[in-house]
């Protein structure tokens, strides 16, 4: 499986279908996150869907368990492959979303933002290490049932390791010489991989680019 999701994060619909017809074949699916649903909705989800590419819909999904379950049960509908819920929801949020996910879609948990750096997570009374929070939460995503996580490359080597069938997530992945832009811990594709990582999430490195799907070509042949 091509492991480079693309990252699709414009309100336009037009836009975010030009991308995805430009890049089916080219990645191993598309990324759609709050900005794109918060415009479109469902109805624009399922026109993406159209094009017959692997969805994941990056929601984060954070709210008591019966709220994030009745999400998750609208949502099936869509056949995303992949759905994010936070993983500071709690175990009863999580095990709620895995229950009533769809049978082909994968329930994964936020750990910490890749935005994020230790002194942020001070900021929000949590004194651990990006590291140290991001192992713990993923024990408590293994722990409740479900598929893997969301964490950044700089974790998901430990990640990995403590649990090896899980499915891992790794955002915030620019190859060799891009700009990080808002981002604070980032790795190279071929890094992230060697780690662990089952999907990489890389965004403006291919969708800026000149011709985007040569840019996802050549990230996945680096690989």
């Amino acid at each position: 499986m091509n492991p480079v999701f693309v990252a699709i994060d414009t309100p336009g619909l037009r836009r975010a279908t030009e991308l995805a017809q430009a890049l089916r074949g080219s990645v191993g699916g598309v990324k759609l996150g709050l900005e794109f649903f918060c415009a479109n909705g469902p109805e624009g989800v399922a026109r993406i869907a159209e094009i017959g590419i692997p969805l994941f819909l990056d929601l984060k999904l954070h709210d008591i368990p019966n709220t994030v379950a009745g999400a998750m049960r609208s949502l099936a509908p869509l056949l995303p492959a992949v759905v994010t819920v936070h993983a500071a929801g709690g175990r009863a949020m999580l095990e709620a979303a895995k229950a009533a996910a769809g049978q082909n879609t994968k329930v994964v948990a936020v750990t910490v933002l890749t935005s994020l750096d230790q002194s942020d997570l001070q900021s929000i009374g949590v004194d651990d290490a990006p590291h140290d929070q991001v192992q713990r939460l993923a024990a408590l995503a293994r722990d409740s049932g479900l598929d893997g996580i969301v964490c950044s490359g700089a974790e998901v080597k430990a990640a990995h390791s403590g649990w090896t069938d899980g499915f891992f997530v790794v955002p915030g992945v620019r190859p060799e010489g891009s700009a990080v832009g808002d981002q604070k811990r980032v790795v190279t594709p071929g890094a992230a991989v060697a780690d662990g990582a089952s999907i990489l999430v890389i965004g403006r490195p291919i969708t800026e680019a000149a011709d985007p799907a040569a840019a996802a070509r050549e990230i996945a042949a680096s690989l």
